[in-house]
């Protein structure tokens, strides 16, 4: 029997199913709904899994550098613009 590392509830598994997992597969739980990963076998462990996290962090990033690339373009825009009143 193993525990959610996020709010301590029992989790249930089919031994079948156990035997089929390896370090590394993804996992819910039922309790808290929470994405887990299993951290170890014997004992059987579970993890927070960190990768959704991860990937948000990744987009947030590349929305933040296409938003700066925008404004650069506006400002490439005004100096044209002021070239175009000095001629």
């Amino acid at each position: 029997m193993a525990t959610c590392p996020e709010c301590d509830a029992e989790i249930e598994i089919d031994p079948d199913d156990v035997d089929e997992m390896e370090v590394g597969d993804p996992w819910n739980c039922d309790a808290c709904g929470s994405s887990l990963r299993v951290a170890g076998l014997a004992p059987l462990e579970f993890d927070g899994d960190d990768d959704d996290d991860e990937d948000d962090e990744d987009e947030e990033d590349e929305a933040e550098a296409d938003d700066s690339d925008d404004e650069d373009d506006e400002d490439e825009d005004e100096d044209d613009a002021d070239k175009e009143w000095d001629e």
